[in-house]
């Protein structure tokens, strides 16, 4: 027998049961995540769409611990964190998460340099080994010679590499991405999408939330999500995955 036929089945980077949320305003509560369950395994490029007002985003901030569940449970390689505090969350996310947000989140006064190594140094890396990580990003993501620019003097694409950099810096286990060519022209939107086709065709893990058909054709797995439940899920020229990890039927996406 072989060692593949051996050997056992990775351990989901991701793997959610029941997860719920409500949003509570001055109005009437909105449902926005309703008992969701959910598994993304290693290496995995999954693209999450689905109509503004889903809950997409809401979905995704949950697996990130950027919001708190009301029900379910939730688990990161391995480890169940739902029931994390603040503290244990801000430090998972810094050695084993990397978010992108659609308008970047840049600290408006540090420089592109600060911006990217800032979460290195805040997980315990050495100054010269967060240069060095810091120096190795720019230059793959075309930004050599902006180091010392801020923000501010970027333009929209620009910001969103830094923002990548910044987010791939700690080599996360999990590469979350909420919209994130959202506010890009065309040109921004082509960066973007290269670029995590690229990281993830070296092995990155990458859950993004999309609303754009080009965005989602490059994941190799689509998750369509609506009214806060998943309504489809499934793996683009593979199937949809089935119950007992076969897959079945076939989805295509066309711009």
């Amino acid at each position: 027998m072989s060692d593949d036929a051996t050997a056992a089945p990775a351990v989901p980077i991701v793997r959610a049961e029941g997860l719920t949320k409500t949003h509570h305003g001055e109005g009437a509560p909105v449902p926005a995540v309703r008992g969701v369950d959910l598994s993304v395994r290693p290496g995995e490029f999954v693209a999450v769409t689905g109509p503004s007002g889903a809950g997409k985003s809401t979905l995704l901030h949950l697996i990130g611990g950027l919001q708190r569940p009301d029900a379910g449970k939730l688990w990161f390689d391995g480890e169940r964190v739902d029931t994390y505090r603040e503290a244990r969350w801000a430090a998972l996310r810094r050695r084993s998460i990397g978010v992108v947000f659609q308008f970047f989140n840049l600290v408006s006064n540090l420089t592109v340099a600060d911006n990217v190594e800032l979460p290195a140094l805040l997980a315990g890396t050495s100054p010269k080994a967060a240069r060095a990580s810091r120096a190795e990003l720019l230059a793959e993501l075309g930004l050599e010679g902006r180091e010392r620019s801020m923000p501010g003097e970027l333009s929209g694409g620009e910001q969103q590499r830094v923002a990548l950099a910044r987010a791939l810096v700690n080599h996360p286990a999990l590469l979350l991405a909420d919209e994130p060519a959202g506010s890009l022209d065309s040109k921004g939107t082509r960066e973007v999408l290269r670029l995590l086709t690229r990281f993830h065709q070296r092995g990155q893990t990458i859950m993004m939330v999309t609303h754009d058909a080009r965005m989602a054709s490059a994941a190799d797995r689509v998750i369509s999500f609506f009214d806060g439940r998943i309504a489809d899920d499934a793996r683009l020229g593979g199937g949809r995955p089935g119950p007992a990890g076969g897959v079945s039927g076939v989805l295509e996406l066309k711009d």
